[in-house]
């Protein structure tokens, strides 16, 4: 008897873990102003529902509920949201997904989904999850003002490395014409020294052999 009794306390506890409703949310997004922020809640539990509503609550306190949907199997989807937020919904077995857009900074906020199973019986909520933080932020007002400041610098680089660049180039062209005019010089010079009328060296005289002169007179004496 102790022992049937203890099989059927261990029991109970076990089904009703199995009944609960877990859910799942990213613990927190960002969103531009203006902009748009998907929340997709993650849902699991062993019962499936023909009939459940899945609703976007907004502060600590789910003081305020933002959207829902009411999902019959015989008739279409029913969506509803506040007149602060523009929302539109998706969702399949597991998943319902909440998306807002045009999203504004003071909506900045903790935001909690609660899904409920309607039917078939028993009715089942998930507990409180641990919310997901949206934080929208304001766009930056400089930001514009120093993308188009942003370009001086490099223009102003790209404006001296020209100027320098075009320096080198008149240095260059100096240097290469005076090397060329010199060149020039020289060989003009050299051309000069070539016409030039040279003096005649020392010639070598040639000398006779000395031969002594005869007296004929003295012979025909």
């Amino acid at each position: 008897m102790i022992l049937r009794m203890f099989f059927v306390f261990s029991f109970f506890p076990s089904v009703r873990v199995t009944d609960k409703i877990l859910v799942k949310q990213s613990p927190w997004l960002m969103a531009d102003n203006h902009g748009v922020a998907t929340l997709a809640c993650n849902y699991m539990c062993d019962k499936t529902p023909t009939e459940f509503r899945a609703s976007l609550q907004k502060g600590t306190n789910s003081a305020l509920e933002v959207c829902f949907v009411y999902v019959n199997g015989t008739h279409k989807p029913l969506l509803s949201s506040t007149e602060d937020f523009n929302c539109s919904v998706n969702f399949d077995n597991q998943t319902v997904k909440f998306q807002l857009w045009n999203m504004s900074v003071n909506q900045t906020d903790i935001y909690f989904c609660k899904i409920e199973f309607m039917y078939p019986p028993p009715y089942l909520s998930n507990e409180k999850s641990n919310g997901t933080i949206i934080y929208v932020k304001e766009k930056e007002v400089c930001s514009n003002h120093g993308t188009s400041e942003s370009p001086k610098p490099f223009w102003a680089v790209t404006a001296v490395l020209c100027i320098l660049a075009f320096y080198n180039l008149l240095i260059t062209v100096a240097f290469f014409t005076c090397w060329m005019k010199n060149k020039k010089n020289r060989i003009l010079h050299s051309d000069y020294m070539n016409m030039t009328p040279r003096r005649p060296g020392p010639t070598k005289k040639h000398y006779q052999p000395y031969a002594p002169t005869r007296d004929y007179a003295a012979y025909r004496s």
